[in-house]
């Protein structure tokens, strides 16, 4: 396969600005990772036009599938965990070019997950699990339980995420086998969710009333990295926060975050009058630090 393989990426491989170059072959127990392709090459390049560049071939009634990606996207999806297979690819890939042993570090990296990287990856996670949970709590007392349900099933998955992260391991494809074995109340809660034989409705109650005890118990590692942020000066307006370099990436989950901190006691509002009657300038304000 890497023989006939070869003409794809050598020519690639040979230029400046390639970082690296790994292949990832089809296997029984990943197979989700190669998304049904006998092999996937992975090029890693220093900038690029495109992020992500993707290309298709056919050999000997087998198939095969190029990316070349930026290290710019490759960090992005390592932070955000959008996109899943790229652990598999790095952790489990046979590397056939490494310049300056580029992947070789950002292996060794990975094992290591940096405090400050796993800072904002449980911060990122946390937000959205305020967003599916506040959002399915709605949806519940609207009586809306099946849409209720996927918000539930959703939150959960964002909680096994955080817990899995706050033990200093990147979640994988597998998530649910990772926290089986570091929490097993979440996976607990989960089956109740997905096999109970109560109602819905009672089911999705019950779920929200545990779940609200492990949201406040993960709470502290959870907003650790945004208040960090926060605190490094009086106030804000909500367009500094997004704006800010280490707090676009928590997008549209940000506002539903910041309230459920006021409700919490850990930021306050400071409003500052306008030129118009009435109206006043929303600020946002650390008042607790952890």
């Amino acid at each position: 396969m890497e023989d006939i393989l070869r003409p794809i990426y050598q020519e690639r491989a040979s230029q400046a600005n390639t970082q690296g170059v790994l292949i990832i072959g089809k296997s029984e127990r990943a197979l989700p990772a190669t998304d049904t392709f006998d092999a996937v090459l992975l090029i890693i390049v220093e900038e690029a036009n495109e992020p992500i560049f993707v290309k298709h071939y056919t050999y000997e009634n087998k198939k095969a599938a190029l990316h070349v990606v930026t290290k710019e996207q490759i960090d992005e999806w390592l932070l955000m965990g959008s996109n899943k297979k790229i652990f598999e690819w790095l952790y489990n890939g046979k590397i056939l070019f490494d310049r300056n042993e580029y992947i070789q570090n950002l292996k060794i990296e990975l094992q290591e997950f940096p405090s400050q990287e796993r800072s904002i990856k449980m911060g990122l996670e946390f937000a959205k699990l305020i967003r599916r949970y506040s959002d399915g709590k709605t949806l519940f007392e609207n009586q809306n339980y099946f849409d209720a349900y996927n918000h539930v099933v959703h939150s959960l998955h964002h909680l096994a995420r955080l817990t899995i992260i706050e033990n200093g391991f990147h979640p994988e494809v597998t998530v649910w086998n990772q926290v089986r074995q570091m929490e097993p109340e979440i996976m607990k809660l989960y089956e109740e969710l997905v096999q109970s034989n109560e109602p819905l409705e009672k089911r999705l109650e019950l779920l929200f009333l545990a779940s609200e005890f492990l949201i406040h118990s993960r709470t502290k590692v959870g907003i650790t990295h945004l208040l960090d942020v926060l605190s490094e000066k009086e106030k804000w307006t909500i367009q500094e926060i997004i704006q800010h370099d280490e707090l676009r990436f928590y997008s549209v989950d940000l506002s539903i975050l910041l309230e459920y901190l006021i409700d919490k006691y850990f930021i306050e509002i400071m409003n500052i009058e306008t030129k118009g009657k009435g109206i006043e300038h929303r600020y946002y304000k650390v008042i607790k630090k952890l």
